[in-house]
């Protein structure tokens, strides 16, 4: 039985190899789950992605299905609410920043139509293809992820730093970090 090769970073959790083997790296336009990987991307901010990955269910339930409408409106009921869920990080500036991310979020669909349109602007609607041979190639940031930080911060984003924006850039698909050897680098390409 021939073995599949993968991206050196994922590991042998079979929801991390799930999450890299159907997800990572697929380009994304659906505005729910691009709001979804923000949101899940700035509670990450200083954890690793598998804590996450195991909490992303209860994410999903205790913050109504990462609903960004429902999310702006609420108040500090909800917050302590979130603040006492075990299953989800309680972190009090990330909870915040959900919410203030959600309005933010609503605000660029207002201004440019959609969020999609706004985000995949910034790699002119194509996905980046690297061809990077190992891990210790994949950058941490880069100028795209600098600059679409800096915008989202002046836009009144929150927990999106540059490093934290690549690996959502990563996630989305707005970029193919898969390693060469990695067999998902052909599959998640345009062409």
């Amino acid at each position: 039985m021939k073995s599949t090769t993968r991206c050196s970073w994922c590991e042998e959790d079979p929801l991390y190899i799930e999450y890299h083997d159907t997800e990572w790296g697929v380009p994304l336009r659906d505005e729910q789950k691009l709001f979804e990987f923000l949101i899940l991307e700035t509670f990450q901010a200083g954890l690793s992605w598998i804590i996450i990955l195991r909490k992303r269910e209860n994410f999903r339930k205790a913050l109504d299905n990462f609903d960004y409408k429902t999310i702006a409106l609420y108040e500090e009921e909800k917050i302590t609410e979130l603040l006492q869920d075990t299953g989800i990080i309680r972190n009090k500036l990330k909870v915040k920043a959900t919410i203030s991310n959600a309005i933010a979020f609503m605000q660029i669909q207002t201004e440019f139509g959609s969020f999609n349109k706004y985000i995949w602007s910034f790699v002119n609607n194509i996905p980046i293809q690297n061809d990077n041979k190992s891990i210790s190639e994949v950058k941490a940031s880069t100028t795209i992820s600098d600059k679409l930080s800096k915008d989202l911060k002046k836009r009144g984003f929150k927990f999106i730093g540059s490093t934290v924006i690549y690996a959502y850039m990563q996630a989305t698909g707005m970029v193919n970090d898969h390693t060469v050897d990695c067999f998902r680098h052909q599959e998640v390409q345009i062409n």
